[in-house]
């Protein structure tokens, strides 16, 4: 027989019994955890009552609705690049967390999320509670497992932050019965450093990159698209130092905004469907076409039988699945951003593009006289909403955590707010969740205290996760959320308008006071419906040491311009409807 190893029998000595339950708060101790955004039930009491005995080391964050956990959870995550975790209970708990396990999934936010289960012997009895959430769970997932006992509990926790942060982040599902929770063993821990079988991330190609390098440097047209990859590899200042060295101008996608300064001189916009318009059609006359971190979906690209055909394209992605899946590249270049843009910065050449960088500017000049000159200086008397995202992003001096809701409000809070700092920009972006902005900005919150954070959401999306008004109310959280409310489900109505001859079938709304029921949670606001109004109301909402809301009456039918037609090529972006 073999004697016990010098490691195993140090792990024995170190090991302490307790129960499941404990376990799990234990590791997640041991992963360097200190908030957890939950709602208890049923299956996973015994993890709640683990973590009373923990309340001095581990914040937990009661939302109103497991939808509300998870997107909070996601707004942790995003802005500061930690995972982060949800508790729920079985059944239409864990149900409920599906939404923005989804959400996460596409946008890439590392999340470990923990429900609770029926007892081992019960599974597949249809129990009260039971639903099978590992098989509900795995096509949005990154990794999800069923825990059924006690002594799995270390690793799958373990295994499940690797994955969930490594690689190309996303989220992992952990699905715990009530037995392995009550179950004793003896406890110890060691964090992932690898799994076999699974590669977060490939090392570089040299070769490829020497071809990437040579078609930059023989290019007369570049442009460079950069995506969330550079945000969540840490590449913002590898970013900036290439596309200086090699004088490309650069534009984001959605969730790429705030990798780079909005003033940058080779900052051009935002992509895509309401994105720039310089950037929109000069992604159809560049010679080079550089993707960092980005996958061109279809918000991007538009007709992608129209898209970039006369350039050659190189594409650095983390993830293999990525390359070619949308947009045939002619170079692409496996692994992580940061590493792959501080190579290619030494490889090329120090160039400008003087001309073909002024023809971004000419394109923008065209952009401000038709567009951007009658959202944020209009001439009408009702409020836009560019006005009011420009205005509470120069009152908070471009440093402010911008969290958006989906639908018009968010593509003004994104065209309309400039940004200074990474991680500034937080909006369900591949899934287009309503209802994800009011939970998402009490998870920035909590995970940038010193920051501020404004909420932009629409009446119809606010109303979807309203409620979180009292999480916040609880938490004393001060997130100033400003409601863009036209009375409509603004970005339904707009196509409804354009595309289906202004038959808007069923998206007016009729709204309730939203300043009353702040009010009712404990939260002061005020409504404007004037120009003259907004100011004083917005100063009076950042200067409040708390929580407010601001309910801005804009106007009902006003439309978001510059857009790309579905089905449309970038290169036949509307400015107006009247084109």
């Amino acid at each position: 027989m073999t004697a016990p190893s010098k490691e195993f029998m140090e792990m024995k000595q170190e090991a302490i019994q307790m129960t499941g339950a404990e376990a799990v708060i234990r590791s997640l101790l041991e992963e360097g955890v200190e908030t957890i955004f939950g709602y208890p039930g049923g299956a996973i009491m015994p993890v709640y009552d683990a973590l009373y005995d923990f309340k001095e080391q581990v914040r937990h964050i009661l939302t109103r609705h497991e939808q509300g956990v998870v997107h909070a959870a996601q707004g942790y995550a995003r802005v500061t690049g930690k995972v982060g975790v949800c508790f729920a209970t079985s059944g239409p708990g864990a149900t409920n967390l599906i939404t923005g396990i989804a959400d996460a999934m596409i946008d890439s936010t590392p999340l470990v999320c923990i429900t609770g289960q029926v007892a081992s012997p019960l599974l597949g009895t249809d129990a009260f509670q039971e639903s099978d959430v590992v098989g509900i769970s795995m096509p949005v997932t990154k990794w999800n497992y069923q825990i059924t006992t006690p002594e799995e509990i270390p690793t799958a926790i373990a295994q499940a932050f690797y994955i969930a942060h490594s690689g190309r982040p996303g989220p992992v599902l952990l699905d715990l019965t009530k037995d392995a929770q009550f179950g004793k063993f003896d406890f110890s821990y060691k964090c992932c450093e690898k799994i076999r079988s699974y590669v977060p991330e490939f090392p570089l190609d040299k070769e490829n990159l020497k071809n990437a390098a040579g078609l930059i440097d023989g290019a007369k047209k570049p442009f460079l698209l950069f995506g969330q990859g550079v945000i969540l590899s840490g590449a913002e200042r590898e970013l900036q130092e290439f596309i200086e060295k090699a004088g490309i101008p650069a534009a984001g996608t959605l969730l790429g905004l705030s990798a780079l300064d909005s003033d940058h001189k080779l900052h051009t916009g935002m992509l895509g469907m309401h994105g720039n318009y310089g950037p929109n059609i000069k992604t159809n006359e560049c010679d080079v076409l550089i993707a960092v971190g980005m996958r061109f979906d279809d918000r991007v690209t538009g007709d992608v039988k129209r898209y970039a055909r006369q350039a050659k394209v190189i594409h650095l992605e983390i993830d293999p699945s990525e390359i070619d899946k949308i947009i045939k590249a002619d170079v692409a270049v496996l692994g992580d951003a940061k590493k792959s843009l501080r190579m290619l910065t030494r490889l090329v050449k120090k160039q400008e593009h003087k001309e073909w960088v002024n023809e971004f500017h000419q394109a923008a000049g065209i952009e401000m006289e038709k567009v951007i000159q009658r959202d944020l200086f209009p001439a009408k008397a009702g409020l836009t909403m560019g006005e009011v995202v420009r205005m509470a992003s120069e009152l908070t001096n471009n440093h402010s955590v911008v969290v958006a809701d989906v639908g018009q409000n968010q593509m003004a809070a994104a065209r309309y707010s400039k940004f200074t700092q990474t991680r500034s920009h937080i909006s369900s972006g591949g899934l287009g969740t309503m209802g994800f902005g009011l939970p998402a900005a009490i998870g920035a919150k909590i995970g940038a205290p010193d920051r501020e954070v404004v909420a932009f959401v629409g009446d119809g999306g606010l109303q979807m996760t309203i409620q979180e008004l009292g999480t916040i109310a609880q938490e004393h959280l001060p997130v100033k959320v400003v409601v863009l409310n036209n009375h409509f489900l603004g970005m339904v109505r707009q196509w409804q308008q354009l595309f289906f001859e202004h038959r808007y079938s069923f998206t007016e709304m009729v709204n309730p006071d939203f300043v009353k029921i702040a009010e009712g949670f404990g939260i002061p606001g005020k409504q404007v419906t004037t120009r003259q109004e907004l100011q004083v109301a917005m100063k009076e909402m950042i200067g409040h040491p708390g929580p407010y809301l601001l309910d801005v009456l804009v106007e009902k039918e006003d439309n978001i311009f510059p857009m790309v037609p579905s089905g449309a090529s970038v290169s036949d972006i509307l400015l107006s409807a009247e084109e």
